[in-house]
């Protein structure tokens, strides 16, 4: 094996093997540093994939026992939740192996173990040292601690722990109102825990489009979630028995214990730097952590770049993956490029939570002009005839030229849906463009071309 590429990358989850691979692709000798025993970083291993299968293993679960709406009798539903959870490892296993084949396939060099910048050019894994013209860091982020709650990943867990419960919870605490804290939330939910969301905020999701958090907040109560908004945590001592909270309204004020039997912490996520030998290269970090990078994910260190969740934006795999395809064609001489601007995010829930672009919030803070077409779901004859009318779809478009300037979506397959627009946006379309579209019948999608009637005021099925 050579000891010499043109680019080294450290950290294989969806930014850094996409770089990989794509810099192969495009004629580079490629190394990829990966300290686990397996390829795909968190996403793959404990984050976005197995979160998905049990979300989908839930939902399934959960909708065996309304079969008879839709005139199946099943009988009684009974959980195994030991097969559900080997489930989730052989979703895992599949995935993490495919990204090994393509590595294979593309002919990018796995570096096993820790990676290290000893100096500009220089990576130093497992104690031996490679050299490289380029050097990546896409080492993703890990979950931002609190103070007085200690992770034991037993009583009280990251969304890590969380995915690897053997027993159902009778009453689960989440901390944080976040997409990761309400997207496991629900997969215990469903499995029949009484869920608790401790958020510091008044309301949750924050950085969503409000309107569409407070009905999300509406439903996940209907489902049973209990919120405790304006709360702080300050203190959580765990025994063989559970977990005692400490809990305080945010503004201060008296305490108050909650008891809980599993303790969610999801406060947030933060960028992985440690043991890089950063400073000691000279790579420069801001504030929070995150390595500084400029317009082409150059640090201010020659030869050394960054992408994905240790660099300033949302923290999302195809955030980081678009960047790391970007920053590959770059290396090669060509015009690489990331939108920002109609980067989607998504809460796998259900009903499931859509959005891209800017929120009515944003937009009013810019003292932008703009009108809003909505449109509900329970107007849709496929949603109907699915039995899933919650939700609805929102359009927000310039006043002036109707360009199209966010969409924020809550109802069935929300996350699917939003791609349509996600595509209009990238090409600059308006709401009439959207509108004018022919959608087939039936599908979800049409509540998607009815809200773009309604930005002008001329919906045709409410």
């Amino acid at each position: 094996m050579s000891d010499s590429f043109d680019v080294i990358v450290i950290g294989s989850g969806p930014g850094g093997y996409v770089c990989a691979i794509r810099a192969a692709q495009l004629g580079m000798t490629v190394a990829c540093v990966e300290k686990r025993a397996t390829l795909g970083g968190t996403c793959l291993n404990v984050g976005c994939i197995p979160s998905k299968a049990l979300l989908q293993s839930s939902e399934a679960f959960a909708e065996a026992g309304h079969l008879k709406d839709h005139g199946v009798i099943v009988g009684d539903v009974k959980l195994d939740l030991d097969r559900m959870q080997d489930r989730k490892g052989e979703v895992v296993t599949a995935n993490t192996k495919g990204v090994e084949y393509l590595f294979s396939k593309n002919k990018v060099t796995w570096l096993k173990g820790a990676g290290c910048i000893t100096a500009p050019g220089t990576v130093e894994v497992a104690g031996k040292s490679y050299s490289a013209r380029n050097i990546v860091i896409a080492t993703g982020s890990e979950s931002v601690p609190l103070a007085g709650v200690a992770v034991d990943e037993d009583r009280i867990v990251t969304s890590t722990g969380a995915l690897e419960l053997e027993d159902v919870p009778g009453h689960l605490v989440v901390i944080g109102g976040g997409v990761i804290g309400l997207e496991l939330g629900s997969v215990w939910r469903r499995l029949g825990s009484k869920v608790t969301v401790v958020e510091y905020l008044d309301r949750i999701l924050p950085g969503m489009d409000g309107e569409i958090a407070k009905n999300f907040q509406r439903t996940l109560a209907k489902q049973g979630f209990v919120f405790k908004l304006s709360s702080k945590v300050t203190g959580a001592v765990a025994d063989k028995y559970g977990v005692t909270l400490t809990v305080e309204p945010a503004k201060g004020g008296a305490a108050e214990e909650i008891k809980a039997d599993v303790v969610l912490l999801a406060i947030g996520r933060r960028a992985f730097t440690g043991e890089l030998g950063l400073a000691e290269a000279g790579v420069a970090t801001d504030a929070r952590g995150r390595v500084v990078t400029g317009k082409h994910f150059e640090t201010n260190v020659p030869g050394i770049y960054a992408i994905g969740d240790v660099i300033a934006g949302p923290m999302l795999a195809h955030k980081a993956e678009d960047e790391g395809v970007a920053l590959a064609e770059i290396l090669a001489g060509q015009a690489g490029h990331v939108n920002y601007g109609v980067i989607p995010g998504i809460v796998y829930t259900w009903p499931e939570v859509a959005a891209v672009g800017q929120t009515e919030e944003e937009l009013k803070a810019a003292g932008v002009a703009y009108n809003v077409g909505k449109f509900p779901f329970t107007a849709n004859g496929r949603a109907r005839a699915m039995g899933m009318t919650e939700g609805f779809v929102k359009i927000l478009a310039d006043k002036t030229t109707d360009k199209l300037l966010g969409a924020h979506i809550i109802g069935p397959d929300a996350g699917t849906l939003i791609a349509e627009v996600a595509t209009a946006m990238e090409f600059g379309a308006s709401a009439e463009d959207v509108a004018r579209i022919c959608h087939a019948h039936p599908t979800l999608s049409e509540a998607v071309k009815e809200a773009a009637l309604a930005v002008a005021g001329r919906a045709l099925h409410i």
